[in-house]
């Protein structure tokens, strides 16, 4: 395609999206090397020559969160000398690490408009989960690119700016899907599906949050991986395909688009590029290093208790950490008083080591052939809120360990919109109370969560 008189933008791969303006002017999350979390995500469609291409010629490069499947180190080889914009979150993880590698980075302050090209300009804005939301105006159109991000007190905002346009797209992760860990097993072996990979009418829940946040279109995305390891194969049981995107969305008055879309922002046409679907064969996990017959020595047993002992916040809920590797058990004690709750993770050594020595525990959790049993005192079959919140958003992204750099870390992202955050975190806390009292997914608990999400909807 001659993109010399187009302006406007393109979705394709993964999270990816790139502006033009009549050439191309901004990529995002550019994920091609086709492997991510030790091996256990590959892209689910082919990305075409022309969008390659574009992708490389882009002068500014977005980059949402830390996870593989939006920074690909392979990708980020071949963009040096580009503009490399980031969210202004706390810890600076991504900007120190990527300044040390030689990259010009611009770190995008919160809530502040940056002019890219004469048609193309955007807003961020970044959240205490270490996740990203960007807003890009083409032409007087808004793209509203959350791609995986939950709205942490940035939702009002964004929903303020939108009513501002009388055109625009959400972009944003639907499906239900496995997009955290979700292998858990209960203590007999048994697997335990958690609620949130449970198939329920996308159609809906597209509906819900176009409707939420005001958009006039949405295109679907930040949802086209698939599992690809022989280990974590079982997850695309789950996955949900294109055409269950479109069940049980009735409204007339907003316009759900197939993904992988073209969409000039002069005239407002769209057309699919219509990628080609993948074909994967599992792969052994010995492809990517992993054996699971190989044990830890003690030098890696010591390296682990450093880890967690470091994250000063995991005592308070976590009471131990149990580590099966190759059959034999280590056991990380962090707590001696009365017992709350632990956690059995069964998983190879080699990618638990890379975890713990680079600081990327998240990405061992969402490969999903970690398998995961819980004990004691647990809300749901879920990491959250004990675990995964302190050990992979607040230390290792956000480089807070104990409870005093956790707290200054709330601090400012709570200055950068003190009632909205409240706001927030009190209805967080309010929401896990209710679930813990009454249960998960009970009919008790969908009479105040649907007078909830239709207030906030209103």
């Amino acid at each position: 395609m001659d993109y010399g008189n187009f302006v406007g933008f393109e979705t394709i791969g993964n999270a990816t999206l790139i502006a033009y303006d009549n050439k191309p002017i901004l990529v995002t999350d550019p994920w091609l090397s086709g492997h991510a979390f030790f091996g256990s995500f590959g892209n689910s469609h082919e990305i075409p020559e022309a969008q390659r291409k574009s992708i490389f010629e882009s002068p500014f490069v977005w980059l949402s969160h830390g996870h593989p499947d939006h920074i690909d180190a392979l990708v980020l080889e071949k963009l040096h000398g580009k503009q490399i914009l980031l969210p202004d979150h706390v810890g600076n993880r991504i900007r120190d690490e990527l300044i040390e590698q030689g990259f010009r980075v611009q770190v995008l302050k919160n809530c502040e408009w940056v002019g890219l090209s004469k048609r193309v300009r955007v807003l961020c804005l970044s959240d205490y989960f270490q996740d990203a939301v960007l807003l890009i105006d083409i032409n007087g159109r808004l793209v509203i690119n959350i791609n995986d991000a939950a709205d942490r007190a940035w939702g009002g905002t964004v929903k303020k700016i939108v009513r501002k346009y009388d055109k625009s797209y959400l972009l944003k992760f639907f499906g239900t899907g496995v997009g955290d860990m979700a292998n858990f097993f209960d203590e007999f072996g048994k697997r335990v599906v958690p609620p949130s990979v449970k198939k329920k009418p996308l159609g809906r829940q597209i509906e819900f949050y176009t409707q939420l946040y005001g958009a006039t279109d949405t295109i679907p995305f930040s949802s086209f991986h698939t599992y690809q390891r022989r280990d974590s194969c079982w997850a695309n049981e789950y996955r949900s395909t294109i055409d269950e995107l479109y069940d049980g969305f009735t409204d007339t008055k907003y316009k759900l688009h197939k993904p992988f879309a073209r969409v000039n922002c002069s005239d407002d046409n769209l057309e699919n590029i219509r990628p080609q679907q993948l074909e994967r064969t599992p792969l052994d996990p010995i492809e990517f290093g992993d054996d699971w017959s190989q044990h830890l020595d003690s030098n890696d047993n010591k390296k682990i208790a450093r880890y967690f002992h470091a994250i000063e916040s995991l005592v308070d809920h976590i009471s131990f950490i149990n580590f099966v590797v190759g059959g034999k058990t280590t056991t990380i004690e962090l707590s001696k008083k009365r017992f709350k709750r632990g956690i059995t993770f069964e998983t190879p050594r080699a990618s638990l080591i890379n975890a713990i020595e680079n600081e990327v525990f998240d990405d061992l959790l969402i490969g999903n052939f970690t398998k995961t049993i819980l004990h004691g005192d647990w809300d749901l079959p879920s990491l959250h809120p004990y675990f995964t919140p302190y050990v992979a958003r607040y230390s290792d992204n956000g480089r807070a360990k104990s409870k005093k750099e956790v707290a200054a870390y709330f601090e400012i992202y709570k200055a950068r919109a003190p009632f909205a955050f409240m706001l927030h975190r009190f209805e967080r806390e309010s929401e896990r109370r209710i679930r813990k009292f009454v249960g998960a997914n009970t009919a008790a608990l969908q009479i105040p969560k649907k007078l909830y999400l239709f207030l906030k909807r209103a």
